[in-house]
Formats: structure tokens, C-alpha cells, sequence
């Protein structure tokens, strides 16, 4: 028997919100009435125009919607190996029609990428707080949207390990986090523009405290945000030495794989790098060739999707590089990163922001991945398995646009 045509897409239509202002949530919907749901995280108002004024026009009337398929027909011109809007938009179609397929054929999406290489994967917490990075389409000390002390719930750990870090990391021990990562350095950096003379009291004060209290009970890593200098990075880097970190994150832009090399070199704690130096896992290859990094991070809403990750995950396995998603934008990033991760045999760890998947992720959408005992397990429901919520879609602050795709 031959298989019945695959319908066109009917149409393709973007969501935003007020209250997460740089989340863009992207459905597709094919002529059977299935939706599939992408995502991808700042810049939405430009990511949304080019969604409805550009690859509307690519995607239109396609017999044919497969996803490597569709990327390689919205493959820019310039850009396409950076994470701009088209870039991000193109992230975002790509999920969404990975999604699509899952439930055509009624099975979660790490089925379709290959199936389970384990169940379930660790968990570390990025402490971030519910208002982390939710207004300006940088990152920035300025936007850090830590709560006022009256607005303050369970899970402002942001301002926890800037203000009682022995205290929140007794707290993660005993609800079962293996691992937090915390960035006391960026005050500082910005301060110094990242130079060799920074003050690292403050933030080897904040490891001190976390050490002191729970000992090597949690593993510990450390985030700095590409905001230093080659010698600012490197006199840091010998500074957190003593504190047996997992990592230290971007110490310095991930575009000089020459200078991180000889970071990576003169330092016994391990690089991870790779969430923001954009589409095309041939960004990856001149980190791995320089013997840049130890860990890969990898964001699937800002490079490619789910087509591309899975490419830069085979490429970071022919070097001996485990691959550990980014999370800390969205409920489908994090939702796509567990079943990619567990979906290779180099994935090594899954971050998680608990602030937003307790806060905004339930309010936002159903059908999160599983958190227990510090793992993490995608649902097993047909494509990444989260639907936006019906009350988050029918909200006063929800904008919906819609683009049609047959004429």
C-alpha cells in the first residue's frame, strides 16, 4: 500500500507575550488541522516580522515539508552561521515541524531521532530568578530582573547567590539538585571590561560560601558570560582552580578558538562554550580543531533546530566532546533539549532554570519534561510533547499573528 499524501502546511502563526517579552512561539499547522509548536528567545517583534514577511513566502503552497529540507530552502544568503533573526526564525520552523512529524506519526520526538541512548539525564540549576533576562534582548547585569524584596518567592535564586549563596546551596542539596551554576564575576566584569585588574573578591567570596556549606555535596559551575578579556580570563581562571568546578562558561567570545586554545591550555578547569555562536555546526568545528573546549553547549533555538543540533552533536562526538543543552529561555527549548540529549551518546547534562519551569513554564504551556531526583526526562507524549496552555493564548497580554500558506 502505498502511503497517503502528506497534507501542506495551512498556515503558519506567531505568539507572544507581555509578560516574557523576548519568548516567540511559532505553530504550524498542516491541512489535517495537526500543529506543531517551535521556539527561539529574543529579538521577537524581528523574529516575527521575518517569520510572516519572508519564510511565509518560502513555505507557502510546499508539497513538501520536511525539516532538513525546509532548512536548507530558508538558508540565508548572509548570516547563516550567526544567530540573527533569520537564523532564530529558522530555529524556531525547524522545531516546529519536527513536532509536527512526532505527532503525524504518533511518537515523542527523541523516537524519531533515533531513540532513547538513556532514559533520563542530570540536572544542574542555573539560578536565575522568574524575571531573569525577560525585558531587553541582551545580556546584561541590567537585566537580571531580580525581584523586589516584597515580590520575592521560592525561587529567586539569583539574588540568593548574590546575597546568602551558603543558604540556597543547602537548599538545592536537600531538594535533590545535583549541580548549580551561579555568575558572581559579571558585576565586575562590566565594570572592568573583563581586564586583568578586576576585583574577584566578590565572587570567589560567593564559591567560598557555597563550598564552606555543602562541601563537594553539589557540583558547582560557573558562568561568565564572554564578558572578559584574554588576561582578565586567564588570571580568573587560575583563581577558580581550587573549586573543583564542572565548568567555567564562556570566559571569553566563543569567535577565537585560538585564544580560548590557549586558555583551555594554561588552566585545569574545563571550557564549555557553544549556546550563542550561532547556526551551522561548522561554528563548532574550529573550537574542536584548536582543542578549544571540553564541553559543547548547544541552544536549538538559536542555532538551526533540531536539524542542525543534531549534526553539531555528531560532530562534537568525533572529538570526544559531550554536548549539554542550554536552557533558561523557554518551556519548548527546554522540552526539544532533553529529548536531543538523551537522544545521543554524548550527551552529558541538562540545565535547568527551576525558577522558570516552577513560575512561568507551567503558566505558559502543559507538558513539560520530568524532573525527580535530579534527573530529567522528556513526556512521553507524540513530538516534544508541551502544548501552550489555553488560558496563556486566551490572556489580555497574548498577541497572536497569523499568516496563511495556501492559497
Amino acid at each position: 500500500m502505498s502511503p497517503s499524501p502528506t497534507p501542506k502546511l495551512r498556515s503558519i502563526e506567531t505568539v507572544r507575550s507581555q509578560s516574557q517579552s523576548n519568548v516567540l512561539h511559532v505553530l504550524v499547522t498542516d491541512e489535517d488541522g495537526v500543529v506543531g509548536l517551535g521556539e527561539t528567545f529574543f529579538g521577537a517583534s524581528s523574529v516575527e516580522n521575518y517569520i510572516h514577511e519572508t519564510a511565509a513566502t518560502v513555505l507557502r503552497n510546499r508539497d513538501r515539508y520536511a525539516p532538513a529540507l525546509v532548512q536548507e530552502t530558508l538558508r540565508s544568503y548572509v548570516g547563516y552561521s550567526g544567530s540573527g533573526a533569520e537564523v532564530r526564525g529558522n530555529s524556531a520552523i525547524d522545531i516546529a515541524l519536527w513536532d509536527l512529524l512526532g505527532k503525524r506519526h504518533d511518537v515523542p520526538l527523541r523516537e524519531l531521532l533515533g531513540g532513547p541512548v538513556v532514559d533520563s539525564i542530570p540536572i544542574y540549576n542555573t539560578c536565575a530568578g522568574g524575571n531573569y533576562v525577560s525585558t531587553e534582548s541582551r545580556q546584561s547585569t541590567s537585566n537580571w530582573g531580580i525581584a523586589s524584596p516584597q515580590e520575592r518567592g521560592d525561587y529567586e535564586d539569583l539574588w540568593r547567590f548574590l546575597n546568602e549563596p551558603a543558604a540556597l546551596a543547602r537548599d538545592l542539596v536537600a531538594a535533590g539538585y545535583p549541580g548549580m551554576k551561579v555568575w558572581p564575576f559579571d558585576i565586575v566584569a562590566e565594570q572592568s571590561r573583563g581586564d586583568h585588574t578586576a576585583d574577584l573578591s566578590f565572587g570567589l567570596g560567593v564559591l567560598d560560601a557555597i563550598r564552606g556549606e555543602v562541601g563537594d555535596a553539589i557540583d558547582l559551575y560557573v558562568e561568565l558570560h564572554s564578558l572578559w578579556q584574554p588576561s582578565g580570563a586567564k588570571r580568573l581562571l587560575r583563581a577558580l582552580e581550587p573549586y573543583d568546578l564542572v565548568w567555567a562558561e564562556d570566559p571569553i567570545r566563543p569567535d577565537n578558538p585560538v585564544a580560548l586554545a590557549a586558555l583551555r591550555a594554561g588552566t585545569t578547569v574545563p571550557i564549555a562554550v557553544g549556546e550563542n555562536i550561532g547556526a551551522g555546526h561548522n561554528a563548532y568545528k574550529p573550537l574542536l580543531d584548536a582543542q578549544a573546549i571540553d564541553v559543547a553547549i548547544i541552544d536549538v533555538g538559536w542555532s538551526g533546530g533540531i536539524t542542525t543540533a543534531m549534526k553539531t552533536a555528531a560532530l562534537a562526538e568525533q572529538y570526544g566532546i559531550p554536548i549539554a543543552p542550554h536552557d533558561c529561555t523557554g518551556p519548548v527549548a527546554l522540552a526539544v533539549a532533553t529529548h536531543l540529549v538523551t537522544a545521543v551518546p554524548n550527551g552529558f547534562v541538562q540545565e535547568v532554570a527551576r525558577a522558570f519551569l516552577h513560575e512561568w513554564y507551567p503558566v505558559m504551556a502543559t507538558g513539560l519534561p520530568i524532573v525527580s531526583d535530579g534527573m530529567i526526562r522528556p513526556a512521553d507524549a507524540p513530538g516534544h510533547g508541551v502544548v501552550l496552555a489555553e488560558t496563556f493564548l486566551a490572556d489580555p497580554g497574548t498577541t497572536r499573528r497569523t499568516t496563511a500558506l495556501l492559497d
